[in-house]
């Protein structure tokens, strides 16, 4: 399985906070970062989004076909996020689509020597794969792209 956690780019600071959208810079950073993923990205891909309007906008730039969860919004915990995408026993890959500071948490959860309280940046993407070792599945960092070094 392939995990692809990217955080919804730069939004506004404005509230109610649902409804948040993307600045253009943060626009910039969803359309760079979605092309990038798009050549990289196995077929059939599955790409789960918070409902929130900044994760919508974001996930919206590398496709339509996606899947709204709200389990997966806002101050949602670690497990909300496994289980949405189905970790580790589900087939293929998945974006998730979501927030700080969950996705940091999955990743820290995940990669034991990431520590805890790691900061996403904005747009980012945390690409973990589960390898098969020992009968177990072992989760393994594949790669880290921030939106600038595009």
């Amino acid at each position: 399985m392939e995990l692809i956690l990217w955080r919804h780019a730069e939004a506004e600071n404005n509230y109610p906070d649902t409804a948040r959208k993307l600045t253009s810079n943060g626009l910039d950073q969803a359309k760079r970062m979605a092309d990038w993923l798009r050549a990289k990205l196995p077929e059939n891909t599955r790409v789960i989004v918070s409902p929130t309007m900044r994760t919508q906008q974001t996930a919206t730039a590398l496709t339509e076909d996606f899947v709204t969860n709200a389990a997966i919004g806002p101050g949602a915990n670690v497990q909300a996020i496994l289980d949405a995408a189905g970790w580790p026993g589900a087939s293929g890959a998945v974006v998730i689509v979501g927030h700080q500071p969950t996705i940091g948490e999955v990743v820290s959860h995940l990669i034991p020597v990431v520590p805890s309280g790691l900061n996403v940046r904005k747009g980012s993407v945390w690409w973990i794969r589960g390898e098969e070792k020992n009968n177990e599945i072992e989760a393994i960092l594949h790669a880290v792209i921030y939106p600038d070094m595009l």
